[in-house]
């Protein structure tokens, strides 16, 4: 890992702590306010890199089955360095798939101790332990641009 990828991934997870406790709220990426998982990593992307790389556009809760696209993978691919999953440090982003058949749809950024921050509905931003049942979801990890990236 080169000195600026990790003052990134430092940066993120510096920022990510931040968010905990912000409550859920659908297309939100509003820290304190409210967010959902995508959001959440808009804003800690907009807070470390000054701006987003791109914007969603409006979304309904269902869009990952009813797209038939992997939005969210083509997504972490255009603007992160994608990695084994072995290969995962905290910082990274990784990606979950809920079936095999359907599209990913749910983000979160890996945190020391096997742990990721997350936002999903009913609750808060939180951080939750990456257990097997979680794990076993993991449909790709990525790795955040070099701070010094234009």
């Amino acid at each position: 890992m080169s000195k600026s990828s990790g003052n990134a991934a430092a940066a993120v997870l510096a920022e990510a702590e931040t968010w905990i406790g912000t409550p859920y709220r659908h297309q939100g990426a509003t820290k304190g306010l409210g967010c959902d998982c995508l959001g959440l990593v808009r804003g800690i992307w907009k807070a470390v890199y000054g701006r987003e790389p791109e914007t969603p556009g409006p979304y309904a809760a269902d869009w990952a089955e009813a797209g038939g696209k992997d939005r969210l993978l083509e997504a972490a691919r255009r603007h992160c360095r994608e990695k084994p999953l072995d290969a995962a440090r905290p910082g990274d982003l990784i990606v979950f798939r809920w079936r095999l058949q359907h599209a990913a749809k749910h983000l979160g950024l890996l945190m020391p101790g096997d742990r990721f921050v997350h936002a999903y509905e009913g609750h808060a931003v939180t951080i939750s332990a990456l257990v097997p049942q979680w794990r076993r979801r993991i449909a790709g990890v990525f790795a955040f641009p070099d701070l010094n990236a234009s």
